[in-house]
């Protein structure tokens, strides 16, 4: 493997913020139908300078700001940063700006974000032994909201030029511009803030929630948001953020299955890529795991490369227009229409050849809408139908992404119950619309379109049509392919497989997330509760389908040892492609705590030889080199010779076999004489090599030797410990039998009707014995107060307490006295026994204790 080694950066003065390092861009994968290779993604991100202009010009004017006096910059490891300390709150999230070389973290407990300048170096070319590679800057900015937005921020979404940040929220949207200061304090700067579609969106938790919100990949002010009432939107940030630009209302229609609002509903959505009729499409995922297309859908005013907008107007005009078919024909003039009314510089090719990008102008036909394409079907060989209905994963959808790899486009679906669906498209996206149903335009007083909102229903048929179709695996009926892709059906879907990451059971379905790898397209990560983990797919049906029997590779790269919770751990997670072809993954915690894994290389080797601690470059031994060629030491190939029959004709003697003879002797000659040489040259050439390999072999041989003599040394030692272990397994072992022979070791259980006695004098304990215990404390202390007053009584008068005075008046009858004494003898003996049964509890309570 090659390390690309980018060059140093320009020094910049201590006061000046952190440099900008630009990361490569990927490789464009080439067409899947005609291997046509596509520009950059990148080239289609740049606007021009009119579009730049129109769309700042309605935005509010930034205020003056005073300059901010830069301090010089720190640079420490990114995990030890301070913004990633330990802290309370819901929420987060992170978003790469790769044109600045700066992180975004959301600040839940400071309802802010942090603006992280990041510089990627290389510790291999410097020889330091450290393996820190990324690093950040400190102090950084703190981006603050003007307002209070009122609501937990569970995502963070920076679009391509760096100048709006998304705030999402369960129930909230919200976008933050990065470039528009309201005011400064140190590091901290106020940011204008403002709300989206608060009229659509409800204030409290109980109305529609936001599911998903992206930027879209193709246009600086475009994101499109996919709500709960199963309703898809994009807004424009430089026209209004009030209402949609577009409006789609999704009616799936799922041939055989329950039409139950709440049994089937929206969870994600992914952009196509940069790839014929893809580019142009938004793929849409439902709660049972079917998958619907929309197509065309293109934000107004958004930029596309010019070459690709007139290969697909080439390629409908090839292939659509001079078809038998009538409904090829019909939907290729429809998609003519749509392409010469949304790019007008079709019509009128300029000799201008530097404009590179085409601009997508309002267009939407009145009396056709969109179709909701699908439920995409997938198509299996007849003898792995009973196979490819039974394998079907459990629970409820909860991820989608889409990636283009090579010439195949992947679509990835995660679940619930951890398992992760991998499929491909086996045709190409075409657009289609529902012909009489009118979609409704809010235009300007110039006649412009502002606005379109349309219901967009699926084919009922389409499914149905689906299942008959099988894909030819030879190219002998080429015609009949490309006319069945523009009948205006959805593209089927091949199963390439399904990936258990052997998630434990949870009541709830876990939470998975999917995100892309930004250099390679075959290899994609998942997040969950229990970590992080890396699939690669080594099997294309149209980019590698000789690698059909090879299934995909999972590696787990994070473990949080937690992995019965199905809560997610990530509150943050971007991928960067750094300037040495190598991918840093970049993780922030619930908790704030923020991790960096570096992964190496282009592609992973073959599955099941993957070391996921694996060594460095410079760990790795180079392939060997300089060796002899095998040719040479298979020996020279014998001339060929003519049949032993012509040969017995000729005499030695004749001038016809003098003269063959001659001829051959010098064949011979020429033929082993060349050989010579080349042998001579190669032992001459590879004299150093062998002689280096000699003296390696000898040295490693060498080590062996010692490492040998090691062991032999180590093995008494290692007797020793063997028997030293025995000897101790014996004493435990009779310790063991001997704490058998004590007598709790034989104890056993409690028997029901024990247990219930156990029972009753844990009751009569708790609260019997207490009653008790208080009447007896109160009848002592009554008794020795009635002692009392008697003493006090007799010694006064000098009379006996019980006897009753000879004179004056009577208080206390005899007959009471006798009374009073009977009682107390009663209480005496009462008393004892109470002592006794006390006496008889504790015993039993301490006899269950022991």
């Amino acid at each position: 493997m090659t390390r690309i080694t980018a060059p140093p950066p320009p020094s910049s003065p201590p006061g000046s913020p952190p440099p900008i390092r630009h990361s490569p861009a990927p490789a464009t994968p080439p067409s899947r139908r005609r291997g046509r290779h596509s520009p950059s993604p990148s080239l289609a991100l740049t606007p021009s300078s009119a579009s730049t202009s129109a769309a700042t010009s309605s935005r509010p004017k930034q205020r003056p700001t005073p300059k901010r006096v830069y301090t010089p910059a720190q640079w420490v490891p990114l995990p030890s940063h301070p913004a990633f300390s330990r802290r309370d709150g819901e929420g987060g999230g992170a978003a790469w700006d790769a044109t600045a070389s700066r992180l975004y973290a959301w600040d839940p407990s400071a309802c802010g974000a942090h603006r992280i300048g990041v510089r990627i170096r290389d510790p291999e070319a410097e020889n330091d032994g450290d393996e820190v590679a990324v690093e950040a800057a400190v102090p950084s900015e703190m981006l603050m909201p003007e307002t209070d937005l009122g609501y937990v921020v569970t995502h963070v979404s920076l679009n391509t030029d760096g100048s709006s940040l998304l705030l999402v929220g369960s129930h909230n949207l919200s976008v933050l511009y990065v470039h528009q200061r309201v005011s400064e304090d140190g590091d901290t700067i106020i940011c204008r803030t403002a709300p989206i579609a608060s009229q659509i969106l409800p204030s409290d938790s109980d109305g529609i929630k936001v599911l998903q919100a992206s930027w879209h990949p193709f246009s600086n002010n475009h994101f499109a948001v996919l709500t709960s009432d199963a309703v898809f939107r994009l807004f424009d940030l430089s026209s209004d953020l009030e209402q949609p630009e577009q409006e789609f209302y999704l009616q799936p229609i799922l041939p055989g299955k329950c039409q139950n609002a709440s049994a089937v509903c929206p969870v994600a959505f992914s952009y196509g890529s940069d790839h014929l009729w893809d580019r142009f499409s938004v793929f849409i995922l439902f709660s049972d795991g079917s998958i619907f297309v929309l197509c065309p859908v293109v934000p107004f005013g958004s930029d596309y490369s010019k070459k690709h907008i007139q290969e697909i107007y080439e390629d409908v005009n090839a292939f659509g227009l001079k078809s038998s078919n009538p409904n090829v024909v019909t939907n290729s003039h429809l998609a003519i229409a749509w392409l010469e009314a949304t790019f007008p510089d079709l019509l009128h090719q300029s000799t201008d050849t530097s404009l590179l990008m085409s601009k997508a102008h309002p267009y939407a036909p009145i009396d056709d809408s969109l179709t909701l394409q699908g439920p995409l079907c997938r198509v299996c060989e007849e003898n792995n139908e009973s196979e490819g209905k039974s394998s079907t994963c459990e629970g409820k959808a909860v991820g989608f992404m889409y990636s283009s790899a090579g010439k195949d486009s992947v679509l990835v679906t995660a679940w619930g119950s951890g398992q992760l669906q991998v499929d491909a498209l086996a045709d190409e996206i075409q657009p289609q619309w529902n012909i009489g149903i009118p979609t409704r335009l809010n235009v300007d007083s110039r006649g412009q379109i502002k606005s379109v909102a349309m219901i967009c229903d699926s084919n009922s048929q389409d499914p149905l049509a689906l299942r008959s179709h099988r894909p030819s695996s030879t190219g002998s009926n080429v015609k009949s392919n490309i006319e069945a892709v523009w009948m205006g059906h959805s593209p089927p879907l091949l199963r390439l497989a399904i990936v258990d990451l052997a998630l434990p059971k949870t009541p709830s379905d876990s939470s998975l997330s999917l995100f892309p790898d930004p250099l390679v397209p075959e290899r994609f990560y998942c997040a969950h509760g229990g970590g992080l983990d890396m699939v690669t797919l080594h099997f294309l049906p149209f980019s590698y389908p000789e690698m059909a029997s090879t299934p995909p590779s999972v590696h787990p790269i994070l473990t949080t040892g937690n992995s019965e919770t199905s809560s997610p751990f990530l509150s943050g997670f971007v991928t960067i492609a750094d300037a040495y072809g190598h991918v840093q993954l970049v993780g922030i915690t619930c908790l704030g705590e923020c991790f960096v894994v570096e992964m190496k290389g282009w592609k992973e080797p073959t599955p099941l030889q993957l070391d996921i601690d694996s060594k460095s470059v410079k760990d790795v031994e180079p392939p060997a080199t300089g060796m002899i060629s095998k040719e040479l030491i298979a020996g020279p190939d014998p001339p060929i010779l003519p049949s032993s029959t012509s040969l017995k004709s000729l005499t030695p003697g004749s001038i016809e076999g003098k003269s063959t003879l001659h001829h051959y002797i010098k064949v011979f000659h020429e033929y082993y004489v060349e050989y010579g040489h080349k042998v001579f040259v190669e032992l001459k050439e590879h004299a150093d090599y062998v002689k280096t390999e000699l003296e390696d072999k000898q040295k490693r041989l060498e080590s062996v030797k010692k490492s040998l003599l090691s062991i032999e040394t180590k093995d008494q030692d290692i007797n020793k410990r063997i028997d030293r272990a025995f000897k101790v397994y014996e004493l435990l072992e009779k310790r063991i039998d001997s704490f058998k022979m004590l007598p709790a070791a034989n104890k056993k259980p409690l028997s029901q009707a024990e247990q219930e006695f156990k029972a009753q004098l844990d009751r009569f304990a708790d609260v019997e014995l207490d009653a008790l215990r208080s009447s007896i404390s109160a009848l002592s202390a009554r008794m020795k107060r009635f002692a009392q007053q008697s003493a006090g009584g007799a010694a006064g008068t000098g009379v006996i307490p019980w006897q009753a005075p000879k004179a004056g008046r009577s208080h206390i009858s005899e007959s009471q006295m006798s009374l009073l004494k009977s009682s107390l003898e009663k209480l005496s003996l009462l008393n004892e026994e109470n002592n006794l049964k006390l006496q008889l509890i504790d015993n039993e309570l301490k006899n269950k204790e022991q």
